[in-house]
C-alpha cells in the first residue's frame, strides 16, 4: 500500500528550483512511476507526509506563523520579469553567415 495519499485538486502551484543527490532523483522518479503521479505531485506529498509528523517543528511553526518563503521566490506562474530581463537574440552562427553570405 502507497504512503502517498490520492491526488487533490484545486492547490494553488508555486515553482521551486531544487538541486538532489543522484540516488534521490533515482527513487523520486522510480517511485512517481510506481504511482502512475508525476515527480511534483510526490515531491509535494513526501514534504506534507514527514513533516506533518514532526512534532517540534509543528510547534515551531505555531509560534512562528508567518511565511518563510524568500523574496521574490514565489511567483506568480507565467510571469518571467519584464521586458529588461530578456535575453538578448544570439548572434548568427559561423554557418549561417556562411550560407547567408552565399545566398546574396
Amino acid at each position: 500500500m502507497p504512503l502517498i495519499k490520492p491526488r487533490t485538486r484545486g492547490k494553488h502551484i508555486t515553482r521551486h528550483i531544487a538541486r538532489l543527490d543522484r540516488e534521490n532523483t533515482d527513487t523520486l522518479h522510480a517511485y512517481a512511476a510506481f504511482l502512475g503521479e508525476s515527480t511534483d505531485y510526490v515531491l509535494n506529498q513526501v514534504i506534507d507526509t514527514v513533516l506533518a509528523k514532526d512534532k517540534d517543528f509543528a510547534k515551531w511553526r505555531m509560534a512562528h506563523p508567518q511565511s518563510f518563503v524568500p523574496q521574490g521566490a514565489a511567483r506568480v506562474r507565467g510571469t518571467r520579469g519584464g521586458a529588461g530581463r530578456r535575453r538578448p537574440p544570439a548572434p548568427p552562427s559561423r554557418t549561417e553567415l556562411t550560407t547567408s553570405s552565399l545566398v546574396s
